[in-house]
């Protein structure tokens, strides 16, 4: 996570629009860029002096949180990986898996442990010390149980992203690892 912006227009065209403030230089975002807006992967379609407008799918809106921005709200951004670039955490793909609900905040000394309740379906792919993606943060799991996992955040995660202002009942997008979705998949054919 590089940036958090803010949305500052939304419009129902064929597909949502949304316009994004951002803190990027502009000048280096190139139509057809790919930006990860809370962990989902958007194109760029207009950019001007600190903004940059992305056309959001129904499919996407139907995966994701993004049906529920309005103006004013906050969003993680991550422009896209390039060769030679860190790896700070795990490949985040930017393909959201669905929603988590937040189910229970609780501050931990000075991190906040989060709990999170995801849909069945994709609970089967978190396990404990495994990866996931939440609002485009790439995060540790510390625990599972069930449909339940909980994360903990430092207070520079806090600082840096939208993860300070969360909520109970807040949906975050999920993107599980890559790794356990094939290895998941492989083992279902095996």
């Amino acid at each position: 996570m590089t940036d958090v912006g803010e949305i500052r227009e939304l419009e129902q065209r064929g597909d949502l629009r949304a316009r994004i403030q951002t803190a990027y230089d502009t000048r280096t975002v190139d139509l057809g860029a790919s930006i990860a807006c809370d962990g989902v992967c958007l194109t760029v379609v207009r950019t001007g002096a600190d903004w940059f407008d992305v056309e959001i799918s129904a499919e996407t809106v139907s995966k994701s949180n993004l049906g529920a921005w309005s103006v004013g709200y906050r969003v993680n951004l991550e422009r896209a990986l390039k060769v030679g670039d860190e790896l700070g955490g795990h490949i985040v793909s930017g393909h959201v898996d669905g929603t988590a609900e937040v189910v229970g905040i609780r501050d931990e000394g000075d991190s906040t442990r989060v709990t999170l309740r995801a849909p069945e379906a994709l609970a089967r792919f978190i396990a404990p010390k495994g990866s996931v993606a939440l609002n485009g943060t790439s995060l540790t799991v510390n625990e599972v149980d069930g449909t339940t996992f909980g994360i903990n955040f430092i207070p520079h995660t806090k600082q840096v992203t939208t993860w300070g202002a969360v909520e109970e009942g807040d949906l975050v997008n999920l993107e599980i690892d890559t790794l356990a979705r094939y290895v998941a998949r492989l083992s279902e054919m095996g």
